[in-house]
């Protein structure tokens, strides 16, 4: 017995086999797909998105890292989440918001929703859309706030020009409306990364390339919102509404793709996630079409949300060899 082994047979718990994905590299994937919503958030507002962006980024990176710091645990900015939050926020903002409100959404955002239910993977809601939740409800008025593009907004002072209606609401107004090659491209008026259904469209295939987000989600809630407006959100009665107007407007593609398909907040099962996206589609045509408010995405994302906790107990698989109890045990008997 004079060799001696070298290696040893390592034994632990499952999983036995892992990938090459880390968090880090999955939300650098979804940083590289949001610079396209980016660039034509600025094509269409001018710097003064990305100087909203940038704002965001800071101030969600900075909260995370002095929280950690406070409560003296591991520096957790370096898997890039807070960037993606401070991106999506912005995303969901108007350009003409004043930065000091970016920054207290974005703490919100971080503290509040994220970092006091321990951290990434623990947050019940979407932090971004929670911070713009919270903005929305503090400061109504500045957030729905529109500028035309083209608009020259200043970099850091107060906006003085003309404000103009979101697509929505000109459609719930019937007044002037952009077409539909505008509301492809982003020439109107609305938050920094909803606008243009392109730039969007461009970053959820990366994503889909690349394997970090599955097409159900974004494909089901847009077909829910688009057969639901269809039927009910048009003016001369059942089924003639405008679905490809209602596709194209308003926060759908950039909510369906880049925040229904958030890991954490979501359902893991197929079909937990069929429910959660018909969900959505279902809360947003209720809201659009008979709510005080023209846009729906965010709020139904936020209240799918807080139901996956029971989507996922309602469509988790049984696990093999589990023991029957209770009335399941009793009905097998008979």
């Amino acid at each position: 017995m004079g060799i001696i082994m070298e290696e040893r047979l390592v034994v632990s718990h499952s999983p036995h086999i892992s990938g090459r994905d880390t968090i880090a590299t999955i939300m650098r994937d979804v940083i590289i797909a949001l610079i396209p919503a980016l660039v034509a958030g600025c094509i269409v507002f001018g710097l003064r998105a990305l100087i909203v962006t940038l704002t965001c980024v800071v101030s969600c990176t900075a909260a995370e890292y002095i929280w950690c710091r406070l409560m003296k645990k591991p520096n957790t900015t370096g898997d890039l989440s807070a960037v993606v939050t401070g991106m999506l926020l912005a995303f969901n903002v108007p350009a003409s918001l004043p930065l000091w409100m970016a920054v207290v959404g974005s703490v919100f955002a971080i503290i509040i929703v994220k970092e006091f239910f321990g951290g990434l993977g623990h947050n019940f809601m979407n932090p971004a859309l929670a911070g713009r939740a919270f903005l929305l409800a503090s400061w109504a008025l500045a957030m729905t706030t529109w500028y035309k593009p083209g608009t020259v907004l200043p970099l850091f002072g107060a906006p003085d020009a003309v404000s103009s209606a979101t697509p929505l609401a000109a459609y719930a107004a019937g007044g002037n409306m952009p077409t539909y090659l505008q509301l492809f491209l982003g020439n109107h008026g609305g938050c920094i990364g909803e606008t243009s259904a392109l730039a969007i469209l461009i970053g959820a295939a990366y994503l889909v390339i690349r394997r970090v987000i599955r097409i159900r989600v974004p494909l089901i809630f847009i077909a829910t919102v688009a057969v639901g407006t269809w039927l009910f959100a048009g003016s001369g009665g059942i089924g003639t509404g405008d679905p490809l107007y209602q596709i194209l407007s308003g926060g759908l593609m950039l909510g369906a793709c880049f925040m229904a398909t958030d890991y954490t907040t979501t359902p893991t099962t197929p079909r937990g996630q069929i429910i959660f996206a018909l969900g959505c589609g279902i809360i947003t045509v209720l809201i659009r079409v008979w709510g005080g408010y023209p846009e729906g995405v965010s709020y139904s994302i936020l209240l799918m949300n807080i139901a996956t906790p029971l989507i996922d107990r309602a469509t988790a698989p049984k696990r093999y060899g589990y023991v029957k109890v209770g009335k399941e045990a009793a009905a097998d008997e008979k």
